[in-house]
This record gives structure tokens, C-alpha cells and sequence, in this order.
């Protein structure tokens, strides 16, 4: 299996964080947990399949997920290969024109976002390309003609800032009094560039916070009162939304 990372051309950097190549022989299912920034998929070999009550829908080739608030559970086909592109927060807005939220716990084909002939001919490309190297530049050149010339919604900028700065625990309203902008613009703005709720968005945050801490000594009721739980079973129940797993049975399979 591989799952190598990648840091975009420069022009590219501001809106993406990295791209992967990820590439597995055997067919195998897997969990994929919520993350902070939406992310577009091109297999060029293999199929990927999502899986919901048991049952199988196949996805299209080159793909887009947008945020979610809770996990999704993928299934791969043998001998898979995708270029896989990580937005920042407020990347995803400087290359299409859709509101990030209306991607919303969805996966949809790249075609209802971007134009369908370009996509094929990005997958054309893939198809016969022989290193990861020319496969990066294609998806690389796709990205850059697709960028717009927009202007970065500061504010939100600011305000992404200042809920990682807390590990999503900062309440809105406060968020709201620093910013000096009331609730209902703000929201607008924010789910906009963003993909959700800034409340929303606060408590993936919190949530990959609180991953990291799985990974120190730390014991679960010291996580929980850290990341501002107001007790052990609203920290479960929220755990359990995330992940479909308790947090102790989480950790102990880390």
C-alpha cells in the first residue's frame, strides 16, 4: 500500500495543502474520518465504491467530498490508483463557483462541479500517464486552470484561525465579539467558504484534537475535560458521531 504526500506547485499552495498518491493491490474497505477541508479524488486505475447499511454505490472516477460531521466508509477495488487533492479550509471557494456548503456530507461526481469534457480529458490524461510525478503535473494543471481570481474573505480567514487557536472549543458568540460582526452575516460568510456552520466546523476541530490526544498518555477523562466536554457522555456520544466507535475501544486499536 501507498500513501505518499506531496506539497503542490507554489500558485497552488495558498488554497491546497497537499496532494497524495495513494495506490493499494489488495481490494479492502476502510473508514475515513471527518476532516477540516473538502477533498477531490481521480482514480486512474481501479474503482472505489462507498458502502452504507451494507450496501455498495459506485462512485465515479474522479470524485469531490465535502465536509462532513461524521465518518464515511469507503471500499476499494484491487489494484487501485488516485491522485487525491487536500484543500485548506477556505481553499475549495478559488476554484468553483458553488458554495462550499452545499457540498455538505456529500460525495459527488467532479463533473457537477466542474466541466465534464475537462474532467474527461484530466482522466484521458491520467489514464496513460507512467509516473506519479506527470500524474501530480496533470491534476496540477487542471487545478491552475480552474483558479479564479478572488479575493480571500479575510474574516474568515481570521476566524479559522481563532478556532483552531482554541481546538474548537471557542464559543460562537465570542468568536462573533472578536471578529466584531454579528451572528447571522457571519454564518452566511462562513459556510460559504467554509463547508458548514463555524459551530459545525469548531467541533471537527475539537474532534482531530482530540485524535491527537488518543495518541499521548493521556487518560480519556483528562481528554475529555481538556477539550471542554461538559462530561463523559456528551464526550462519548459526540466521539461515537465521529467515528461509530467508542473512544476507548478507539484507542485501544490505535
Amino acid at each position: 500500500m501507498k500513501f505518499e504526500k506531496h506539497f503542490p506547485a507554489e500558485r497552488l499552495r495558498p488554497y491546497i495543502k497537499y496532494v497524495v498518491v495513494s495506490e493499494n493491490d489488495m481490494e479492502s474497505e476502510y473508514k475515513v474520518l471527518p476532516s477540516a477541508g473538502l477533498v477531490i479524488g481521480f482514480q486512474y486505475k481501479g474503482q472505489l465504491a462507498s458502502v452504507k447499511n451494507n450496501a455498495e454505490s459506485k462512485l465515479s472516477s474522479a470524485g469531490i467530498t465535502g465536509l462532513t460531521d461524521s465518518y464515511k466508509i469507503f471500499k476499494n477495488s484491487a489494484n487501485i490508483g488516485t491522485i487525491l487533492v487536500y484543500f485548506t479550509e477556505i481553499g475549495f471557494t478559488h476554484f468553483a463557483s458553488h458554495p462550499a456548503h452545499e457540498l455538505f456530507n456529500l460525495s459527488l461526481s467532479l463533473d457537477d462541479i466542474f466541466d465534464k469534457n475537462e474532467i474527461t480529458e484530466v482522466e484521458e490524461k491520467l489514464a496513460i500517464a507512467s509516473t506519479d510525478k506527470l500524474r501530480i503535473k496533470i491534476v496540477e494543471q487542471f487545478l491552475l486552470s480552474q483558479l479564479k481570481d478572488r479575493q480571500t474573505d479575510k474574516l474568515i480567514v481570521e476566524a479559522v484561525k481563532l478556532i483552531y487557536g482554541s481546538n474548537g472549543t471557542i464559543r460562537i458568540k465570542e468568536l462573533n465579539g472578536r471578529l466584531c460582526i454579528s451572528q447571522s452575516p457571519f454564518e452566511k460568510r462562513f459556510r460559504k467558504v467554509v463547508g458548514t456552520t463555524a459551530k459545525k466546523f469548531a467541533s471537527i476541530v475539537r474532534f482531530n484534537a482530540v485524535l491527537d490526544n488518543l495518541n499521548e498518555t493521556k487518560t480519556l477523562t483528562e481528554i475529555c475535560y481538556e477539550n471542554n466536554f461538559f462530561d463523559q457522555a456528551h464526550f462519548i456520544k459526540d466521539f461515537k458521531q465521529f467515528t461509530g466507535d467508542t473512544p476507548e475501544n478507539f484507542k485501544r486499536l490505535l
